[in-house]
């Protein structure tokens, strides 16, 4: 069964942050919280752990992961930004949203969309999540810890007992929500709003 770490939800400690933070460059999948919900994440250049969750989690091909970026100046090394979406990437980050952008050159061909060429990205406002993307020193990818029949994780125990032994570590900060991200493309304009979720558009001049 997957270890489970507990770290403090505020305050996670820096200790054992780096123990999970290792754990991500050694090729393990490791649960973690976030202000929407627990999600799984390995790293960016993975491609064996990003198999193993697509097969934790049954998604196919076409299910593209999030790049979770420690802030908005990370986020432009990634995606292509322009004006108007730096405005409202700046007001959106940190928080429960995540950004469809056009990819930059630094995302490898195999994680970009491949007929529109773009990526999701987020900067989440968790200080877990927070914690845990400073300490790898470059952005992670993640899914959504979420069970067969499409529930989203809230628990720690939840996690663990979900994925087993198929996942490595579970990151215990605590209870979270189960209301997913409000995905944002800004690819077009006006951006489109493409899921409702916890971040209420309303608050980064959408609504």
């Amino acid at each position: 069964m997957a270890e489970l770490l507990h770290v403090h939800a505020e305050t996670p400690q820096p200790r054992r942050i780096t123990r999970a933070a290792d754990a991500l460059k050694a090729g393990s999948v490791v649960a973690y919280p976030t202000d929407s919900s627990y999600g799984l994440a390995c790293a960016m250049g993975n491609k064996n752990a990003m198999e193993r969750i697509r097969w934790i989690r049954d998604l196919d091909k076409h299910h593209f992961f999030t790049l979770v970026c420690r802030d908005l100046s990370e986020i432009a090394n990634y995606a292509k930004v322009e004006n108007t979406a730096f405005r409202l990437l700046k007001a959106a980050t940190p928080g429960a949203y995540t950004f469809v952008l056009p990819a930059s050159k630094q995302v490898p061909n195999w994680l970009a969309h491949p007929k529109r060429k773009t990526i999701g990205i987020r900067v989440p406002a968790h200080p877990v999540a927070r914690a845990l993307v400073e300490a790898l020193g470059e952005p992670f990818l993640t899914v959504t810890a979420m069970t067969a029949d499409d529930q989203n994780l809230s628990e720690a125990l939840d996690v663990r007992e979900a994925f087993d032994r198929h996942i490595d570590l579970v990151l215990d900060g605590g209870p979270t929500g189960i209301e997913p991200t409000t995905v944002v493309d800004l690819t077009t304009e006006p951006p489109e709003i493409l899921r409702q979720g916890k971040g209420r558009p309303e608050e980064i001049g959408l609504g």
